[in-house]
């Protein structure tokens, strides 16, 4: 189905998730969950399971509950910084040849991370900066919020309705839909539930991704 977008003629905005959707971080994220888990004298596996479900300090409060959870945060951040000038960081197959095939004020990056550490991994992975970056010190309510994507969309001077966000994750997927966006899951086995399309790797989904964002595509809701 032809998306109303492209019928119109109006611009079409992609926004990307990073971790997990552009840049496979997942052994890096397990790293530095398992240093932290260790300087606290915690298991590292328990810890990483839990935080692969909640946010930061929701994780502190589960696993480390007699601790001081701002100084929890802050050697996570130490141990996070530091994972960005020393860690191996690679970008799915794909990712290059999609963001510089993109036309340039069409897409953006909405992360939970932080920016500084964004710029770091694709400085690191050699990929290219879009001039919109939302991230966790730029929003009140993160991702499963629409806050974050809203904010890109607004950016960039872009409707809910001409942006497709492309995900890995469930909050980031309802976070995209609450945004009244159209979502695409990418490097996932199993489609999260709630999206449009679903693809298993980020490489099979490039293809329809530069279609959408092309002038004379809008498959965006097929």
């Amino acid at each position: 189905m032809i998306s109303e977008s492209a019928r119109s003629g109006r611009t079409k905005y992609v926004l990307f998730d990073v971790d997990g959707t552009l840049i496979d971080a997942v052994s890096n994220q397990r790293r530095v969950w398992g240093t932290w888990a260790e300087r606290y004298g915690l298991d590292a596996d328990e810890v990483y399971q839990v935080a692969l479900r909640t946010r930061p300090l929701e994780t502190f409060t589960q696993v480390a509950a007699d601790q001081d959870p701002h100084e929890c945060l802050a050697t996570l951040h130490e141990l996070e910084d530091e994972d960005v000038r020393s860690g191996v960081y690679t970008a799915f197959d794909g990712a290059a040849e999609l963001l510089h095939g993109l036309p340039p004020a069409s897409w953006a990056l909405v992360t939970s991370n932080y920016e500084h550490r964004v710029r770091g991994r694709f400085e690191r992975t050699g990929l290219p900066l879009p001039d919109v970056i939302v991230d966790a010190a730029a929003v009140a309510e993160g991702k499963p919020s629409p806050v974050p994507y809203l904010q890109a969309a607004a950016q960039l001077g872009a409707e809910p309705g001409d942006c497709l966000v492309i995900e890995d994750a469930p909050s980031g997927v309802r976070s995209g839909l609450r945004a009244g966006m159209t979502v695409w899951g990418v490097n996932a086995a199993a489609a999260v539930e709630g999206v449009h399309r679903h693809f298993v790797s980020l490489r099979e989904a490039v293809p329809h991704i530069l279609a959408f964002a092309s002038s004379a595509h809008g498959n965006a809701a097929a």
